[in-house]
């Protein structure tokens, strides 16, 4: 069972699930739980090899997705949670449309930050690298090589600060793991590309996340039932870098489908 924490509202029945990107961990939602409890139910979990999920996978070699996707629906189960709002950043956004493909109909809506949704040039290089150099230099030198590539502004230091620090504690052995399952992010994109989800999305995407962005538009005017939300002055990491526009569009939406 995933480590999970939930928040339950005096009076609201909806529930929303926040899922944590790569080398994270619910630690990455604290500038939106405040806000979030105000409003609806939320639960919080760590994915497995992250955070306090990590001890009980750490014997496992192999991670897929759809497992990884399962380990979230199994939790969900658990807490008798039928039906959620997912709200997802970074790679967080693949396992989300993940969840859907395995249990579609469990999602009411889904909202992604940062959204990964396409690999371009830049990013296949970037992972082949990755690849290349892991067996050659200690993880957290390309760790930090990739947070330098997805989050290069000043002006965002304190998110690639964050990025940087969750994958201090992911350590090196779950690092390998999902590095092994680069090849499957790219076949779970092509699928996601040519389907839509089985709810609603939100894409909220920084001006500033030069890796992502451009392909986020672009698929956005494919799908017919997506939006995107761009924040001004925002990196890879939206949530952090501006919290409450994040959070006001978020908010906004859920609502706008639930009531």
């Amino acid at each position: 069972m995933l480590y999970h924490k939930t928040f339950i509202h005096k009076s609201s029945e909806t529930w929303v699930v926040f899922i944590h990107g790569a080398g994270g961990s619910n630690v990455v939602w604290f500038r939106q739980l405040r806000e979030f409890k105000k409003h609806f139910n939320v639960l919080l979990v760590d994915l497995r090899g992250h955070g306090k999920s990590k001890k009980e996978y750490s014997k496992e070699e192999i991670y897929k997705f759809d497992e990884i996707a399962l380990d979230v629906i199994k939790t969900m189960d658990y807490l008798d949670i039928n039906r959620a709002h997912f709200v997802g950043i970074s790679l967080g956004s693949i396992i989300i449309r993940a969840i859907d493909k395995l249990a579609p109909g469990r999602a009411e809506s889904i909202i992604l930050g940062g959204a990964i949704m396409q690999f371009n040039i830049k990013m296949n290089v970037l992972i082949s690298i990755g690849r290349l150099l892991s067996s050659i230099l200690p993880y957290m030198w390309i760790y930090k090589i990739n947070a330098w590539i997805l989050i290069p502004s000043k002006k965002h230091a304190q998110s690639r600060k964050l990025f940087i620090r969750e994958a201090v504690r992911l350590g090196e052995n779950e690092f390998q793991k999902w590095l092994r399952m680069s090849s499957e992010i790219k076949e779970n994109v092509q699928g996601f590309l040519k389907k839509e989800a089985s709810a609603p999305v939100l894409y909220i995407m920084g001006e500033r996340d030069h890796m992502f962005l451009p392909m986020v538009t672009t698929l956005v005017k494919e799908h017919i039932n997506s939006k995107l939300e761009i924040i001004r002055n925002s990196g890879h990491v939206c949530n952090i870098d501006q919290p409450d526009i994040f959070n006001e569009c978020s908010i906004r939406f859920i609502k706008s489908i639930s009531e």
